[in-house]
């Protein structure tokens, strides 16, 4: 291992003069700017074209924030040193995660039954589905996701930044166990209730519509978001001063790895979820793919898996193209462009204009208003934490091997 120029102090706090110091002010403007009229308009005769509006930006940032928790926690049990540096990011990110419980509050008590048939309609089908589709039972089981992701983020959010402050080493080492001890059934729950929430909130949206892997493809897709999205704050941070020495080439090379790897995952799973359906030829399976070939979604459908996988995956193969700022940069704007457009897809071809046989593809300006209102909400949070705090976890035990990480 080569040796390493040590963290400066200057570098592990955000420097109060920069943007990123300015960001929770700049995301409050945004989210009132962009959430109050989505909202407004879901109060008229628009209703139900808003609120899938909503649904879709709420899920996009959603998935980055249960990403980060997910990975957190994988990363924990792991006991992975490598990203020690980018631990903290990660941390404030899942953090926010009791921001979305707030933000879900208009899809339960404005939105509700514009964008759950299931609440109001019934058939065979439904009355057979009944004993899980019902009001209470969906109410009840939003509460359990949110208490448990907001006490696993919190658990480890809040041990982490407790180690700053101790400076025995064998105080530090008991702190990294007990953090371990959570991590591990802490996966457990977060793979139930994460793959849930997809389900109850997103595929739903179908009901008489399933399939057994939605919660996987779910992870796929924000996990692979997620490693483009951080790759892009840590650039974003050193632009700003912070973490210059600490995040060297070798750990963007391994975020563009991950990136590159969750790439061929999301494939993998998007994959075996067509192939079981086509194979099998139920209606109510297919009613899905069928929908998405019509009214314009044809397009997205035939164009997502040549967009989604193939460009990113030959782009991202070169190692060159990983170890480089410029293009890691080019490809993580390119990927969570394409995971908006996947969550697009998974979305909006649910919206039918009453009387209408079929969704029909229009982008509308609600949907970029609440892109920018729940961007703003997300943001104006998690920049507030990572402001309060250091960037990285300075008396982690592993940090010093992390600084000095290598690939080979």
């Amino acid at each position: 291992m080569s040796a390493h120029a040590p963290v400066k102090p200057t570098d592990i706090t955000i420097p109060q003069d920069s943007l990123w110091a300015k960001m929770p002010v700049i995301g409050v403007v945004l989210a009132i700017l962009g959430l109050a009229p989505v909202l407004g308009m879901a109060g008229g005769e628009n209703k139900a074209r808003a609120m899938f509006s909503y649904l879709f930006a709420f899920e996009i940032f959603l998935g980055l924030a249960l990403a980060a928790l997910g990975y957190l926690l994988i990363d924990t049990v792991a006991r992975a040193a490598w990203s020690v540096v980018l631990r903290r990011i990660a941390e404030t990110m899942a953090a926010t995660l009791p921001l979305f419980a707030v933000l879900f509050i208009p899809i339960i008590t404005i939105g509700y039954h514009e964008l759950y048939p299931w609440t109001h309609e019934t058939d065979a089908v439904l009355e057979r589905k009944r004993w899980f589709l019902t009001d209470g039972f969906f109410m009840g089981r939003a509460v359990l996701y949110f208490a448990v992701w907001t006490l696993l983020a919190w658990v480890m959010y809040r041990g982490s930044l407790a180690q700053d402050q101790i400076e025995s080493m064998s105080e530090r080492e008991k702190r990294v166990r007990r953090l371990w001890a959570i991590a591990a059934p802490g996966i457990i729950l977060y793979a139930l209730t994460q793959s849930f929430a997809a389900i109850d909130w997103m595929m739903s949206l179908m009901p008489h519509w399933y399939s057994t892997i939605f919660g996987v493809y779910f992870f796929a897709a924000s996990v692979q978001a997620y490693f483009a999205f951080m790759a892009l704050i840590a650039m974003g941070l050193q632009r700003a001063g912070v973490l210059k020495e600490a995040i060297t080439t070798e750990h963007f090379h391994d975020l563009g790895k991950y990136t590159f790897g969750y790439t061929v995952f999301w494939a993998y799973i998007a994959f075996s979820q067509f192939i079981l359906i086509w194979y099998a030829n139920i209606p109510e399976e297919t009613e899905f793919y069928l929908m998405r070939i019509h009214g314009g979604w044809a397009g997205i459908s035939y164009a997502l898996p040549v967009a989604h996988f193939f460009v990113p995956f030959f782009f991202l193969l070169s190692r060159h193209v990983k170890r480089k700022r410029v293009g890691l940069a080019l490809g993580s704007c390119y990927i969570l462009f394409m995971y908006l457009v996947d969550f697009y897809w998974l979305i909006l071809p649910n919206f039918k204009v009453e009387g209408a046989h079929e969704s029909h593809f229009h982008i509308v300006w609600t949907d970029i208003a609440a892109l920018v209102g729940m961007g703003g909400a997300f943001f104006a949070f998690f920049t507030f934490l990572l402001k309060r705090n250091k960037v990285i976890a300075i008396n982690d035990p592993r940090l010093n091997e992390s600084l000095v990480h290598e690939n080979y």
